[in-house]
Order: structure tokens, then sequence, then C-alpha cells
């Protein structure tokens, strides 16, 4: 439990603080908006990084190098709120995450969430929903990358489940040419939500599988775009299961 009071401690005062950070960055932006991208994105990969060590996760990364040096869509499965701050603090370039639409509720948090380029996605909204894949299109225009876990939700189920994927989110992909990049993320839940409120020390495996490149794939193939990433995820966390 004491782990969940000191990683709740310090986000609520990582966000009261933003606000100074914020003006910061105000001023950063009226010099260069490239600077302020990524001192945006540092500070907040620095505060994930404290919570992941509040928290007491391990992560072993594998695959890194199949992450090409442009913008890529980042396809995950997703068992945990964690997921995003494991996956996060690996970024290197800027990028953007999909998320429910619910987080732009919190001041401070949709605040930061804008400033490194992240979407909110209305599920129960379908034109709501195309708008945000046609701006996460624009955005992979500009050089951003985009994580999405087309799940649509965490899935609370046995450890090596997974949830249908929706078409959707792979349409970022197909519209830009951009590689995709499968994500496979082991253990998480056993962070949190598997024995919520406590948070336990946790080892988790994240790998990154080879990059798919749209324009390599035959129409047909394209059309079975999800399903492919969920079968290449599926047999990663499988294959790693047995090493957490």
């Amino acid at each position: 439990m004491i782990r969940f009071i000191l990683a709740a401690t310090f986000l609520v005062l990582f966000l009261l603080f933003s606000y100074i950070l914020f003006f910061i960055e105000w001023i950063i932006g009226k010099i260069s908006k490239k600077a302020k991208d990524y001192s945006s994105l540092r500070i907040v990969q620095w505060g994930f990084r404290v919570i992941l060590k509040i928290s007491g996760v391990q992560i072993t990364v594998k695959g890194k190098e199949n992450v090409p040096d442009e913008p890529v869509l980042f396809i995950g499965n997703h068992r945990s709120y964690f997921d995003i701050l494991i996956t996060y603090v690996q970024c290197k370039r800027l990028t953007g995450y999909v998320a429910k639409d619910s987080m732009e509720k919190i001041p401070s948090l949709r605040v930061w969430m804008r400033y490194l380029y992240c979407l909110f996605l209305n599920r129960d909204d379908p034109r709501a929903g195309m708008k945000t894949i046609l701006q996460a299109i624009e955005y992979m225009k500009q050089g951003v990358s985009i994580c999405i876990f087309p799940e649509g939700t965490r899935n609370t189920g046995e450890e090596l489940s997974m949830l249908p994927f929706k078409d959707g989110s792979f349409k970022i992909a197909t519209k830009t040419g951009c590689p995709i990049v499968p994500m496979s993320i082991n253990h998480s839940i056993e962070i949190f939500e598997a024995h919520v409120p406590k948070i336990k020390k946790t080892h988790v495996i994240l790998e990154y599988g080879a990059p798919i490149y749209p324009k390599d794939l035959t129409k047909e193939e394209l059309k079975n775009i999800g399903t492919t990433c969920q079968e290449i995820i599926r047999e990663t966390i499988h294959k790693n299961a047995s090493l957490v």
C-alpha cells in the first residue's frame, strides 16, 4: 500500500507543480516550438520514470532496434494504466497517444497531453472517432509518431488473452504509409489492476516487433492487417510469458 500512496502523492504534486512548468514551456515555445515539444517530452518521461521507480517496476525491453528512426504507428496489447508509462519512457521521438476522452477532464494532465500531441477518443461517437483518426494522420504527416491500443480498452481477462483489435486504428498507417511497430507487453496487470489498490513490485517484458510497411503489403494483406498484428503480439506474449 505504501507504493500506491507514494506514487499517488508524487503524481498529485507533479500535476500541481505543472502550472509553473507550463509557464516555462510557454516561454520556450516562443523561442522554438521544437524545443518546447522535446522539453515537454523529457519532463513527462522523467515524471513517468519516477512513478515506475516508486512502484518497483522492472522493465526488460527487447527488439528496440526494430523501431525505425521515422514516424511510426505503435500498436500494443493493453492490460494496465502502466502500459502508457512503460512504453512512453522508451520513446526517442515525439509520440502522441490515443486515449479515452475521460482523461481530458483532468486539467493539468489535459494540457500535458495536448503539448505532446495526444488525442482524446470518444468510443461512443463514430463520427468523433473518425475525426480523431484524421487528426492522428495529420500529426503523423508532421513527423509525430502515434501509439494506440487497438483493443479499445484495458483487457482484464487472463494473462495471455486479448480482446479483438479495432480496424479503424490501422487507418493511421494505411493512409500515411508509415511503418507499424507491434508492441507486446507481459505482466503489466500485476503492477496494480490485479490487486487494486495495492501496487506491487513487478517485472514487465516489453518487446518491439519488426516494422510492417503498408506499401509492401498486398490488398488482401492490408485488409487483414489488424488480425496480422494481433497474431504477432499474441505469439510474442506467449513466447515471453516464462520470462516474467
